[in-house]
């Protein structure tokens, strides 16, 4: 099967969807399949191109034997609403445009769009809809719904095309590809769209890169972190976090010495939280860069428990953090303040903690319980690793991901 993914995310950028979209493709490759992705220049988040990048519409590159297509796009930082769409917008335009026409030669047999963000998904939609073969809209977080969920903005004009175009995109795929139940009955309340259309394919992780180790190979040394208790956040330090209440539990334990609260990556919310640690003199709170994404697993070897928090939002209930599944694959203990869909799947595996999102309290009293229960928290992380191998391998996730591209073939 020749596969064509558009994504406007993939590396070296550090993000779920550049993770999903690269290592889903690295499988397919794997197994046979010739994968070509449409992508952007890497810029986010910061919104920077690299200086050989800069004034180039187009470029093509192999890596680990997928065909990439770089074309331009606005590239701005992540936060600012309009400035973003504009940069969304210039996206589409120049998939379709310089993108499009390149692709054409790899002639594939179908066309996978990823959302966030819908423009990308039209650029797809286009591209598939030219070369006569079926398209996939593949939906891992529900827009414009989601925005509106972390208050990004109103139901405005914006929103309401926004609305528009997922309508049509749904209307128009041949398949539709979500990453969790709670997202395929919400999208066929939303849009009414039969749920016999409608495919899971989870996110994952990538086992291999994503194992346990013997020690921390100095890890802990090296950050400061020393025999110090640490809570891990890693990722995107962004507004549906809700990240204040990790702040507010940090404030809880201040006057303790052993309990350390580290923060990994980017986002918008870094400088406020940064600020806000500052002015609460939280001797308990660090923040570190953005790291490469083959770098992580070695922050969470260090780390005692890992953590996955979303603001309390009863949209978020059918949200899965991808991050969950890197912290359950290391065997390292979970404490996850998302309820819903993520919180089955903490209590059915054993894999950690869970506090109500939101309550800074109660999220101080389960790190206090989780320093003291000793052996435990290994158990707690042993049956983590073993419930993510046997349903969130990414390698056994792209086999299922073919088998529903397989479905929809025949049928066009």
């Amino acid at each position: 099967m020749r596969i064509l993914y558009v994504s406007q995310y993939f590396p070296p950028e550090v993000c779920v969807p550049a993770s999903r979209v690269y290592e889903l493709s690295r499988e397919w490759v794997r197994l046979g399949h010739e994968v070509s992705v449409l992508t952007a220049f890497a810029n986010h988040p910061s919104g920077v191109l690299a200086e050989s990048d800069r004034g180039v519409l187009f470029r093509r590159e192999t890596i680990d034997d997928i065909d990439v297509f770089r074309t331009w796009l606005y590239a701005v930082p992540n936060r600012g609403v309009a400035k973003r769409m504009v940069s969304y917008a210039s996206f589409m335009a120049s998939a379709v445009l310089f993108g499009g026409g390149r692709v054409r030669a790899f002639r594939p047999d179908v066309v996978i769009a990823t959302s966030p963000q819908l423009l990308c998904a039209c650029a797809g939609y286009h591209i598939a809809r030219s070369l006569r073969v079926p398209f996939v809209f593949e939906v891992r977080d529900i827009w414009p719904e989601a925005v509106l969920a972390v208050e990004a903005m109103g139901d405005n004009f914006l929103i309401r095309t926004l609305k528009g175009v997922a309508r049509f995109l749904y209307s128009r795929s041949h398949l539709i590809v979500t990453v969790g139940d709670g997202y395929r009955r919400r999208i066929h309340e939303l849009y009414d769209v039969p749920p016999e259309r409608i495919h899971v394919v989870p996110n994952g992780v990538d086992a291999k890169l994503f194992t346990p180790v013997n020690g921390d190979g100095g890890a802990r040394r090296e950050f400061g972190w020393d025999d110090r208790f640490v809570v891990l956040h890693v990722g995107n330090l962004g507004m549906a976090h809700g990240l204040d209440t990790v702040l507010c539990a940090a404030k809880e334990l201040a006057s303790d010495s052993q309990f350390l609260f580290v923060f990994v990556g980017e986002g918008v919310e870094k400088p406020r939280l940064k600020n806000l640690a500052a002015q609460w003199r939280l001797p308990n709170v660090r923040f570190i860069d953005q790291q490469p994404h083959d770098r992580i697993p070695r922050f969470y070897a260090a780390c005692d428990v890992g953590l996955a928090v979303v603001r309390e939002n009863s949209f978020f209930r059918e949200l899965i953090p991808a991050k969950m599944f890197e912290v359950m694959a290391m065997g390292k203990p979970l404490l996850l303040a998302v309820d819903g869909e993520a919180r089955k799947i903490v209590e059915a595996s054993g894999a950690g903690v869970f506090v109500p999102p939101g309550n800074a309290v109660a999220m101080a009293d389960a790190v206090r319980r989780l320093s003291s229960i000793g052996g435990a928290l290994q158990d707690m992380g042993g049956a983590g690793r073993k419930y993510a191998l046997e349903r969130f391998d990414r390698a056994v996730l792209a086999e299922k991901y073919i088998n529903a591209l397989d479905g929809v073939l025949p049928h066009v």
